[in-house]
């Protein structure tokens, strides 16, 4: 953990450069080269790589923290470096072929995605022919492989298979569609693929990874990749938009110490008691939000560190939490937002950024909070719940 903890620490020292550079990002539409080479610097791309490819398999919650902090600095390289970082994690259950084909040569080697099952796929002699466009493939830009989602068409009694494809730049284009409200600095473009073949290897099945039981596990065999991705991958989605709430209230706080109320003769604003109960419910939102997360995955880590089944309960509950993560980190947004007065809506005020940022994050579908939420009401009622997000 020495090493993940200089990661941290790395991150917090690039905050205030980030932060100086949030504008700049966003007009942008992309991550600058610079920012990602500092990121890698910190080492932080390398959190959740397996110890075998030089990575620090660190705890989530460290992940996660690091991801806190950069999102509330800047809403859009947060976003990126939450997804591609995540990234990391899910290649470490790939076959070890799929494995040495991206970190052989160089272990920091970055990917993005797109999992919506948007393409075409075909199962063909040893592998599989993919075609079609995906979106919203965020810092695709700054990765040289990119991972798609597909479904395997069933044939006769075998049933559609849900799968993740792993693809080398030479094998696709990068569309430049990226002009958004929110989340602009992300350079979420689409990504499109004219009849590539993906070998067998380069494949990974969201059944595997549902049952927590994939082909990478047996050299990468640390607790961390023994966790579900419909447990990790959601808070990697949760985790940027509770940083962006946490940067808006500390802009906010700040911002209002010194606010004059003029519409109310000349009262600051800190005296308000209005103004004080808002900063309240706010500041509750958001760490509840976080402290639901943490708890969250303590208990998953523990669970798996003790060689333990992961009961379906907690997995339900660990979607539960994250989509009302967002919903809570939203609401807080909102009312910071509400509470600043007119001078938010001006482009030259950080409020305004934080808002719509944290807007366009709550439209990725992982954040519909009906479907997660109904899933939990299910198995509390003693129903059966499948879904490949749990």
């Amino acid at each position: 953990m020495e090493g993940a903890t200089a990661v941290a620490s790395g991150v917090r020292e690039l905050l205030p450069v980030l932060r100086d550079r949030a504008q700049e990002t966003e007009d942008r539409r992309t991550i600058s080269a610079e920012t990602i080479k500092s990121l890698a610097a910190t080492g932080f791309f390398r959190l959740l790589q397996p110890a075998r490819f030089g990575g620090h398999q660190a705890d989530p919650v460290t992940f996660f923290g690091c991801v806190r902090d950069l999102a509330a600095a800047c809403g859009s390289t947060g976003w990126v470096a939450s997804v591609i970082g995540v990234h990391n994690w899910q290649m470490a259950l790939f076959p070890d072929r799929a494995q040495q084909d991206v970190w052989g040569d160089d272990p920091g080697t970055l990917m993005s995605s797109s999992y919506a099952p948007t393409g075409r796929i075909e199962a063909v002699d040893g592998g599989y022919r993919v075609s079609g466009r995906w979106s919203f493939s965020s810092g695709s830009d700054h990765a040289s492989w990119v991972l798609l989602g597909g479904i395997v068409p069933g044939a006769g009694d075998t049933p559609a298979d849900f799968r993740t494809f792993l693809l080398p730049a030479a094998d696709y284009t990068i569309e430049d569609v990226w002009h958004t409200i929110g989340l602009r600095g992300t350079g979420s473009n689409d990504i499109v693929v004219a009849g590539a073949f993906v070998p067998a290897h380069r494949s990974l099945s969201f059944a595997d990874t549902a049952r927590c039981v994939c082909p990478g596990q047996e050299l990468n065999t640390a607790p961390l990749y023994r966790i579900p991705y419909g447990s990790i991958f959601p808070y990697t989605i949760t985790t940027p938009i509770i940083g962006m709430a946490t940067g808006a209230y500390d802009a906010h706080v700040t911002y209002m110490r010194e606010r004059v109320r003029a519409a109310y003769a000349g009262v600051r604003a800190a005296e308000d008691p209005y103004s004080q109960v808002r900063v309240a419910r706010a500041a509750a939102d958001v760490d509840a939000a976080w402290l639901a997360l943490t708890a969250d995955m303590t208990e998953l880590m523990a669970l798996a560190a003790a060689g333990a089944k992961l009961p379906m309960r907690l997995r339900l509950r660990v979607r539960r939490d994250q989509v009302r993560g967002t919903e809570l980190a939203i609401t807080a947004v909102d009312r910071l937002f509400e509470n600043s007065g007119g001078r938010a809506i001006y482009t030259s005020h950080p409020m305004q950024r934080y808002w719509r940022d944290a807007h366009a994050g709550r439209v990725h579908a992982i954040n519909d909070p009906e479907r997660a939420l109904s899933m939990y009401g299910r198995g509390e009622f003693g129903l059966s719940v499948a879904d490949a997000m749990i």
